[in-house]
């Protein structure tokens, strides 16, 4: 085995502290994004599928909620638990401001606790994660608490 750092490779939950804060890479939402995700879901609702529906409510595309959501959620994957998250536990969200096609999201992310179990290497981490857009307003935030793997041997 290689002694060379391993590029991409999640935190360990040794690796974090209360506290400790992060930024994700943003990701512009696009049209193609919501009518992929609203079709394989199933959630063909008059909101995300016909444009006239707001009746000039809201202006553009909105996007579900799970998108914006899923998107992070990749985000976080790719940079802080990939080959570390052992299983997401639970999540609380709450959607604060409209997401359409053309928003860029991001998050900032603060781990808010770390409780290591009794065995096998493992602690249960939660996290608040505070969704932006690209004009740096809140619209979604949510807390998550994961199953994260201890020090690589």
């Amino acid at each position: 085995m290689s002694d060379a750092q391993l590029l991409g490779a999640g935190y360990t939950w040794q690796e974090l502290s209360v506290g400790q804060r992060f930024r994700t890479f943003r990701r512009t939402i696009t049209e193609t994004d919501i009518i992929n995700f609203i079709s394989v879901t199933g959630m063909l609702e008059t909101i995300f599928i016909d444009r006239t529906f707001a009746h000039g409510a809201m202006k553009g595309r909105p996007a579900p909620g799970g998108l914006t959501y899923g998107l992070i959620e990749g985000l976080l994957m790719q940079g802080m638990v990939q080959g570390t998250g052992l299983a997401l536990l639970e999540v609380h969200k709450k959607m604060l401001h409209p997401v359409v096609a053309g928003d860029t999201v991001w998050a900032e992310v603060e781990v808010t606790a770390i409780k290591p179990t009794s065995k096998l290497n493992r602690a249960v981490v939660t996290s608040r994660i505070d969704v932006k857009n690209q004009d740096g307003v809140d619209v979604m935030t949510y807390t998550a608490t994961r199953m994260l793997a201890g020090e690589r041997y």
